[in-house]
């Protein structure tokens, strides 16, 4: 059985918002989409709110999800939801920093092995690729 995975492709302003990661110390650096794992009885939208608000101190409004299912390895699925920004100014209050990324950034950080694969999709849906 896999344990499930909720991520946020925040938008706002034509920019998508990326974090780098602080903990494990595997992953530290790398940058991905803000999210986390779905507690049991909630629900995956439930989830991705409360992991936005947890880590970025912000309310978001879910979208529609990009892609299926995405593999992370141990067990893991994640699945991505393309989110908007209610209220509140995004801090990294369980990463190393944010940062907004212009389409001709996306590749500009160093993004998880995993979260690569979930950046093109993003960038097909918001700008139609490059």
């Amino acid at each position: 059985m896999h344990r499930l995975v909720v991520g946020a492709a925040i938008v706002d302003g034509g920019r998508l918002l990326a974090a780098q990661r602080a903990e494990p110390p595997a992953l530290r650096g790398g940058w991905e989409f803000p999210g986390g794992k779905v507690d049991p009885g909630e629900s995956e939208h439930e989830a991705l709110v409360r992991e936005c608000q947890e880590e970025l101190g912000v309310q978001v409004v879910v979208g529609r999800q990009v892609g299926g299912d995405w593999p992370l390895g141990n067990g893991y699925l994640m699945r991505v939801w393309l989110a908007s920004i209610e209220s509140g100014v995004p801090a990294p209050l369980e990463h190393l920093a944010l940062r907004w990324l212009a389409a001709h950034e996306l590749y500009d950080v160093d993004w998880l092995p995993a979260d690569l694969p979930i950046v093109a999709t993003v960038e097909k849906l918001l700008w139609g690729g490059a």
